[in-house]
């Protein structure tokens, strides 16, 4: 293939952009705290920021953090890096100080934008030129002549997001999402959902998350409009859902109680709602037929990652109003899937193995991680680290985390993140970290230590982990065990599904 071919078959996010530019110059492209923006004004914003990067130095590849509530900047500033080629590190506001600090010195950053109210949690953070949201950024972006050029990004293969996800050595890795995979995810969106450019995103969950940004820049790749809320303001969602059609609403676990109280008061008429719900195995079955039974949609039951996209297994969907009594999955489109066992070989139909899938939604690595990403692709294929069961019917059912990954409220926990830091009291032995079934979160992490006499309270190792971790990553019970007794196999190793049944069989105020 020729280098003329070659160019004429490539698809540039940056060419997307344009041509809706072009196409809706004065169509609304952003809503935020009332003010509506158009797709020139958009455009015209985001090369004043590129201006203002590329005069702060910033060259290809190079990273850019940002750390605030949601704001129309991180869409602003997608925009700004895919012409100017940098990538841009979305860090989780509800992460400690020490995690976010490890997270921006993981990738090195040429420049920090940082909300106001955010900033003591860089304090002593290498964190590159720090630049403060609020009216001064506003006019330092506004006095930059906007950069000429639609900017090509011509590599499919370079990075263009580092998103954040749980590490299995205690600390987040950062996933890096190359323009390829944000390319291949909208079209499942497209594909699997009707996505286009006549649709409404609601951008209310954390713009730092993979789901939010990756559907917030993919819509103005479609020609769609995007509200920036911070957070679930339900007045101004159900007013969308009533005048808009939508591309994708979601809910947590922990919120639904009081989602439906308010939804029973208002019975929003939904004019249309394209995507609705995820992750169903979080939710109480009554809790998603009462939900699906006020929207008058189904319930799409998912199952993907930050490093994969909304596949490998989320083109089902659960009927409306009904209390599901299965949650089998349905591969989604574009991705191949297998499970295998641990020598990699594929299992037969009725027999658990572990979830691995290839496709041009998947990351390219973690940054700075080679062992990690080595791992993880081995074999030519990306281990998810979940264990299912093909069906007779096709479909994939759900049988364990094999890492013993905590999913609780929709963020993901993994028990070495807790037990790094309970291990750093002096006198704690051991420490394992389970997880316990929960009305509200659908599961929560429970801490199990052995310690020498005289042993702390539970009070002082949850006040450990309150200085050292997100507030949903704290342990919601402590428990004590004699040292020693802690059930492990030949190799030494905790079998954390013997200490999983104890937890379950102890009483709540054990």
């Amino acid at each position: 293939m020729n280098k003329e071919t070659t160019s004429a078959s490539q698809l540039s996010l940056s060419a997307l952009f344009a041509k809706q530019c072009r196409l809706k110059a004065h169509r609304t492209a952003v809503v935020s705290a009332g003010r509506e923006v158009s797709y020139a004004q958009l455009d015209e914003r985001s090369r004043k920021l590129q201006s203002l990067l590329a005069s702060l130095g910033c060259t290809p590849g190079d990273r850019v953090c940002i750390l605030s509530e949601n704001s129309p900047l991180f869409l602003e500033l997608a925009i700004a890096a895919i012409r100017l080629k940098l990538i841009v590190s979305t860090l989780n506001f509800r992460l400690s100080a020490k995690e976010i600090r490890h997270c921006v010195e993981l990738v090195q950053p040429k420049v920090t934008i940082v909300s106001t109210k955010l900033t003591s949690l860089l304090a002593d953070t290498a964190c590159g030129e720090m630049l403060e949201t609020g009216e001064l950024l506003d006019r330092r972006i506004e006095q930059c002549d906007p950069m000429d050029g639609p900017g090509v990004d011509d590599d499919p293969e370079a990075g263009l997001f580092i998103i954040y996800t749980s590490g299995t050595t205690g600390l987040p890795k950062g996933a890096l999402i190359s323009r390829r995979a944000i390319l291949a995810r909208l079209m499942v969106y497209v594909s699997d959902y009707g996505v286009d450019g006549g649709d409404t995103f609601l951008a209310w969950s954390p713009l730092c998350h993979m789901a939010s940004v990756e559907l917030g820049l993919g819509t103005l790749l479609l020609g769609g409009k995007v509200v920036v809320l911070d957070g679930a303001d339900l007045p101004v969602i159900c007013d969308y859902l009533e005048s808009d059609s939508l591309s994708n609403l979601i809910f947590f676990p922990g919120m639904v109680e009081q989602t439906l109280a308010y939804l029973r008061e208002r019975r929003p008429q939904v004019k249309r709602l394209k995507k609705f719900g995820a992750m169903a195995d979080l939710f109480a079955p009554q809790q998603i037929a009462d939900l699906t039974s006020v929207f008058g949609v189904p319930f799409t039951n998912t199952f993907g990652s930050t490093e994969t996209g909304m596949p490998p297994a989320s083109a089902g969907r659960l009927a409306t109003g009904e209390i599901p009594t299965d949650l089998g999955k349905t591969e989604s489109l574009l991705c191949e899937v297998s499970l295998v066992d641990d020598s990699g070989t594929p299992v037969l139909e009725g027999q658990p193995g572990e979830l691995v899938m290839r496709g041009p939604t998947l990351f390219s690595g973690y940054w700075n991680a080679p062992d990690a990403t080595r791992d993880a692709f081995r074999g030519g294929w990306y281990h998810t680290g979940d264990v299912f069961v093909r069906r007779t019917d096709g479909r994939l059912s759900y049988v364990d985390r094999s890492k013993y990954l905590i999913k609780s409220g929709g963020e993901n926990i993994y028990p070495a993140e807790i037990e790094r830091v309970a291990l750093q009291h002096p006198k704690i032995v051991e420490a394992v970290v389970v997880r316990q079934p929960d009305p509200r979160w659908g599961e929560v992490p429970v801490l199990v230590v052995a310690s020498e006499s005289p042993a702390p309270s539970s009070d002082e190792l949850i006040a450990l982990c309150r200085d050292e971790l997100a507030s949903y990553k704290r342990p919601k019970r402590v428990m004590f065990v004699s040292k020693g007794s802690l059930p492990r196999n030949n190799t030494g190793k905790i079998l954390r599904s013997e200490v999983e049944a104890w937890v379950a069989k102890q009483p709540q105020d054990a």
